[in-house]
């Protein structure tokens, strides 16, 4: 039986994350020579003084920075950090649930980077016979 607590909920969105992180890291790495990886929370490869979550990149260059976020994650303090990162002169692909594709957009918009970011998104579906 699932939880209902917040810290069991955090846990959960932190487990699917990276899990998508991985997914993705595995579905990109025949295009890309070398793929760093941030799971939630981590701090391990940094580039111009943020931590995405993949750092994509051919013959030591890198070629584009992907975030991968959640429903809750998705904030103007979020689109704040990505602004710095597109500053940088760095390709940003954002990962975002399906129906939040919408919201994510107009917080673009309103932020002036709409045109500047690829906005990629993910559905889990599951039918049952």
């Amino acid at each position: 039986m699932e939880s209902d607590k917040p810290s069991d909920r955090r846990e959960q969105i932190r487990i699917f994350h990276d899990w998508l992180v991985r997914r993705l890291m595995a579905r990109l790495a025949k295009d890309y020579s070398d793929i760093a990886v941030n799971l939630d929370g981590e701090e391990r490869h940094a580039i111009e003084g943020h931590y995405p979550n993949l750092i994509l990149k051919n013959l030591g260059m890198v070629m584009a920075v992907v975030e991968v976020e959640t429903e809750d994650s998705i904030t103007v303090d979020k689109v704040k950090q990505w602004k710095e990162i597109l500053q940088k002169g760095i390709r940003l692909i954002v990962m975002v649930p399906e129906r939040s594709k919408a919201k994510t957009t107009s917080l673009l918009w309103d932020a002036g980077i709409a045109e500047e970011v690829s906005v990629g998104s993910y559905d889990i579906k599951i039918n049952m016979p």
